[in-house]
């Protein structure tokens, strides 16, 4: 019995002990998780303050900011539409490209309006605790009735508004549920606009589209040239230009480009000025800053001199069969030397943006864009794998002649779905058929012509071999006993780069 008495009173002396370091390890894993769990914090405010965005930082979108007004005046002066019994729509949903300054339309619409302006990331209310997202959601709306007139902005709005089902987690799904009940509980007087923003409006949730929630949709489309034009001045307003900068041609340069790159141009343009201690920016500026954004980073790389003769035929070839098109694809610049992941590439000067295209221009296009590849063969009886990115673009376009433009031969008249499960088999052959003909007739074509006009091709291939970069002036020069062969007569508005990759 001794042992025992022993063992007892030991355990009884140890087992308050015992249970502290239990009670102690509790405590601090409980304090561990609050610690480490998300709190539901307020929507931060922005207020108006000097550097608040207005209707002046605002450019190319006059038609957006029209629609945008509405909202301005109705939260400046609600009394004017309420005696019409009106109510302007309080949930506006802006869609469109990434960097088309869908963002930048909602703060200005804040600022101009008077509101406090909630700016919240759809992101940030999918978390993985139960209920935190949701709770996020009910904060922020009840901080905006709280100090109405408030505008409430809900950016990168696919992330939490996902069409329900598609994904696999019921936190996202409660969190849009709260959403959409927050939206349902506007009172007709609230002064309370909600405004979203999204690249994919096909994915959302039609419950978030219907009437009484975002029920008003506007499209932010990417600038034309005059819009281009715009966004250049609010973007080198400061800016010491020098009496060379034309801004027109800038526009006219960066055809396709949005707000955004358009901003990183003009910052570019001053870094470039800067680095070399220049007190203006110069056309120069822009023309690199240009291509750095379009083209990328312009490397200095070690190429054999077998190498840098293929390269340098097949620029020649884009050049060649750009010319031959004639008002189709202008070149503005050819060159050698390696940018981004390009070895070389061909640079095209749109004379305007153009929305529709002809067969016969989109034809054309092809051919230049399979000229390089058809040089190398004319010249060196192979090819070679610097044909990559021009493959690409020459398959996007014959599958888009097929699919959606119905310009095949056999079904010209309609268009083909891409969804494979849809066709028979015999629909696949004929549409695999009709896009292998576009692409092998437009090979075939480039290569008769270059063959055609070898002297033209081998005397550009020398030039750009002697002095790496040729541009406009040079190569009509090199190129004024070349007439052109196309039926295309106008220009395919399109500022990307005909490259031939490592």
């Amino acid at each position: 019995m001794g042992p025992l008495i022993q063992f007892r009173d030991g355990f009884a002396l140890w087992l308050p002990l015992l249970f502290g370091v239990m009670l102690f390890v509790m405590v601090w894993l409980m304090w561990r998780m609050l610690k480490l769990m998300p709190q539901v914090k307020p929507a931060e405010v922005d207020t108006k303050s000097k550097s608040a965005v207005t209707w002046a930082d605002v450019a190319g979108v006059d038609e957006v900011r029209g629609e945008l007004q509405e909202v301005v005046d109705f939260l400046r002066d609600p009394r004017r539409f309420e005696k019409l019994g009106a109510r302007v729509p309080q949930g506006i949903l802006l869609h469109g490209p990434p960097g088309t300054g869908k963002t930048l339309l909602a703060k200005a619409a804040a600022h101009e309006s008077g509101a406090h302006f909630y700016a919240a990331s759809a992101s940030s209310f999918v978390e993985m605790f139960a209920g935190l997202g949701a709770a996020r959601i009910r904060r922020l709306f009840k901080d905006a009735r709280k100090n109405a007139p408030s505008v409430v902005f809900i950016d990168e709005l696919d992330a939490v508004g996902t069409a329900r089902g598609r994904g696999f987690s019921r936190e996202q799904d409660q969190t849009l549920n709260q959403l959409l009940v927050e939206l349902d509980g506007f009172a007709g007087r609230e002064q309370v606009v909600v405004m979203g923003a999204s690249n994919r409006l096909q994915d959302l949730d039609p419950a978030l589209l219907r009437p009484g929630r975002f029920d008003r949709q506007i499209f932010v489309s990417e600038p034309d040239l005059r819009a281009r034009e715009a966004i250049l001045a609010v973007h080198t307003r400061g800016k010491p230009l020098g009496p060379d900068v034309d801004i027109a041609l800038v526009a006219r340069q960066t055809a396709g480009l949005t707000g955004a790159e358009l901003a990183n141009i003009a910052n570019e343009a001053a870094i470039y000025a800067g680095r070399a201690g220049q007190p203006f920016i110069h056309q120069a500026d822009f023309d690199a800053a240009m291509e750095r954004i379009v083209a990328g980073l312009q490397k200095r790389r070690v190429v054999s001199e077998k190498e840098k003769r293929i390269l340098a035929y097949h620029e020649a070839g884009h050049a060649v069969m750009s010319h031959l098109a004639g008002d189709a694809l202008p070149v503005q610049k050819v060159t050698i030397v390696a940018r981004g992941e390009a070895l070389g590439y061909t640079f095209h000067l749109p004379a305007e943006d153009r929305y529709m295209h002809t067969k016969e221009e989109l034809l054309d296009f092809m051919k230049v864009a399979l000229a390089g590849r058809a040089a190398e063969e004319i010249v060196f009886g192979r090819v070679t794998t610097g044909a990559a990115n021009d493959l690409e673009k020459v398959t996007e376009i014959a599958r888009a002649m097929v699919f959606e433009y119905g310009m095949g031969e056999t079904v010209s008249s309609r268009t083909m779905r891409a969804d494979n499960y849809a066709l028979s088999e015999e629909t696949k052959r004929l549409r695999d058929s009709e896009q292998a003909r576009l692409t092998d007739g437009a090979f075939e074509e480039a290569v008769r012509l270059l063959s055609k006009h070898r002297l033209s091709l081998d005397r550009l291939a020398q030039a750009l071999l002697d002095k790496e970069t040729l541009v406009r002036a040079e190569i009509e020069t090199l190129l004024a006993d070349l007439e052109p062969e196309s039926h295309a007569s106008e220009t395919i508005g399109t500022v990307r780069a005909v490259a031939a990759e490592s």
